[in-house]
């Protein structure tokens, strides 16, 4: 079983130029985004969250169940649904503005325990930014870390929602220990300051950057690099991209039982780039869609 924690919101995307052009509410959130897609891809999967009793509450509830994942671990409230509205630009890259103030997934809190047979957990986006339920996040990433279960980060930084950077820029640092896989797009490196080399010394086994439709890269522990392009594709936008590479490498290292740091540094050159094609190629897909919409396994060749 593969746990993501975070949010899950509504993105509000816009059907063409302008900030009112017929906007679209589509099922979203960096975590809910991951949860999806690897249901889609096959992977048991548990989503751990809080979601509102209001309508789109329950649209996104449906839209896990739709993809497979296990619900029994999100928590629910009366408060309503976090809301992102989406503008999206001529290459098709979005940007967002985001609606938190009194939303239900800030007030999640941290389980008594991971459901059973937990063997990774994923962490990020706005759920390690917004407190109180940011600090409950944390105490997840650390408790599943002190118990010996994969963990991987992908920040994904939103800039508008971490009203002091540098203190944002600590947090992340104090993350790391127990983190196994740290996963950034080159536009979050850059904002976060630091390198590869920096954040693998102080615990990752790897980073993995995506640069855009150039590819992914990725950095390990004895300080390898290994890259791969990206797959062409006619972009409709980039929602969910992301998200998917995610998906993708928590899937691939599920299925070549390589969900551990010791595995992590078994992989060898090959073995990275089978996995970073993999993740490309779903990335890719999605881009090709409107909205967060991630591939199925059956659209996918093997991981």
């Amino acid at each position: 079983m593969i746990v993501v924690a975070g949010e899950a919101l509504i993105d509000l995307v816009p059907q063409g130029p302008g900030a009112l052009a017929g906007l679209r509410p589509a099922l979203g959130g960096g975590p809910y985004n991951t949860a999806v897609a690897l249901g889609r891809l096959g992977s048991p999967t548990a989503f751990c969250s809080r979601l509102s009793y209001d309508a789109f509450g329950e649209a996104l509830l449906g839209g896990l169940r739709e993809s497979g994942v296990d619900v029994s671990a999100v928590q629910r409230g009366s408060e309503p649904t976090t809301l992102a509205v989406a503008t999206v630009d001529d290459s098709g890259s979005a940007a967002y503005s985001f609606y938190v103030e009194g939303t239900a997934d800030r007030l999640f809190s941290a389980p008594a325990a991971l459901p059973e047979g937990t063997r990774a957990v994923s962490f990020g986006t706005c759920s390690l930014v917004l407190e109180p339920g940011a600090t409950a996040y944390e105490d997840l990433l650390r408790a599943a870390a002190d118990q010996g279960v994969f963990t991987t980060l992908d920040p994904n930084i939103r800039p508008g929602l971490i009203p002091d950077a540098d203190a944002y820029r600590v947090r992340f640092k104090s993350w790391l220990p127990s983190v196994n896989l740290l996963k950034l797009s080159e536009e979050d490196a850059l904002w976060l300051g630091g390198t590869p080399r920096e954040w693998l010394s102080a615990g990752p086994s790897a980073v993995v950057i995506t640069h855009g439709g150039d590819g992914l890269s990725v950095v390990t522990r004895d300080g390898a690099v290994h890259s791969v392009a990206g797959e062409r594709v006619d972009v409709v936008d980039t929602i969910g991209a992301g998200d998917t590479v995610n998906a993708a490498l928590l899937h691939g290292l599920s299925v070549r039982d390589s969900l551990s740091a010791a595995a992590l540094a078994g992989l060898g050159a090959d073995g990275w780039r089978e996995l970073l094609g993999f993740a490309a190629r779903a990335a890719a897909i999605t881009c090709s869609r409107a909205g967060a919409e991630p591939p199925y396994a059956a659209e996918l060749g093997a991981p």
